[in-house]
């Protein structure tokens, strides 16, 4: 006689995981519509001043299309340090955490989850900074192709500085830390050619932009509104992403693992 065996629960895919993580993030967003309106008022705020104060002055360098040449920096205002980490402050404070990590979830799913709303986020915050580049006349030179190619730029871009409030999350549990990881990007932000291209700027201020990896996620993000195809500016810019995400991610993976280590 032969009998059948009980079920046996089957543990989540890895990518089941990050689903799980990503979804409650993600539904997480409609019970904060505060998080979400500074968000957009700060780039739409720069965009619109920048191009009043500057434009006429800028553009009497030739080749210049201003309303262009600042659109990347909206968007990189928009993205960078859109997280869900006051989200994982919370989880910690309200052991949270402390009961995901009881049970069979992949670790690392924790970030990868949250990343994933992260990444949804940023995409609709890009996407009504790109409407208004539209509506006030800025078109890529490159076409659709390139259209996507900015928009993967400006993801990855805010996927990888991602990693800097994470760390801190992980590390303190303070959301008050938390919100000042964005005073990271200042500099970041400031000392480059967010205002004036590059050959426009002199001194220190020049040489320090040359350091920034900004100034060459700028300068790739550009190259894909004019005419014409600028690998050499794209490849930089990727680099500069590369570069910087594998300093914030080791960074936020390790934190992970010393919170799941001392619980």
């Amino acid at each position: 006689m032969t009998t059948q065996r009980e079920p046996i629960a089957k543990r989540n895919s890895f990518l089941g995981d990050i689903r799980t993580v990503a979804r409650r993030a993600i539904r997480s967003l409609s019970r904060e519509p505060e998080f979400i309106g500074p968000a957009l008022a700060i780039p739409v705020f720069f965009f619109v001043v920048n191009i009043g104060a500057l434009e006429t002055f800028v553009e009497r360098q030739p080749g210049i299309d201003y309303r262009a040449f600042q659109l990347p920096v909206a968007i990189i205002f928009a993205v960078t340090g859109i997280s869900r980490a006051n989200m994982l402050v919370t989880d910690i404070q309200t052991g949270y955490l402390d009961r995901m990590l009881v049970t069979p979830i992949r670790r690392v799913s924790l970030l990868l989850g949250l990343m994933v709303a992260d990444v949804v986020l940023a995409l609709a915050l890009a996407a009504v900074v790109l409407l208004l580049g539209f509506a006030v006349g800025v078109s890529f030179g490159t076409g659709v192709t390139g259209l996507m190619v900015f928009v993967v730029l400006s993801m990855a871009w805010s996927l990888t500085f991602t990693g800097f409030p994470y760390t801190i999350a992980l590390r303190t549990g303070n959301p008050a830390a938390v919100n000042s990881a964005f005073l990271i990007f200042f500099p970041f932000a400031f000392l480059t050619p967010s205002f004036l291209p590059r050959e426009l700027m002199s001194g220190w201020l020049k040489t320090v932009a040359a350091w920034n990896p900004v100034t060459y996620l700028l300068e790739g993000m550009r190259s894909v509104l004019s005419d014409g195809w600028e690998y050499d500016l794209l490849l930089k810019a990727v680099a500069a992403i590369v570069g910087l995400g594998l300093v914030t991610f080791t960074m936020a993976f390790r934190a992970l693992g010393r919170r799941v280590a001392t619980g």
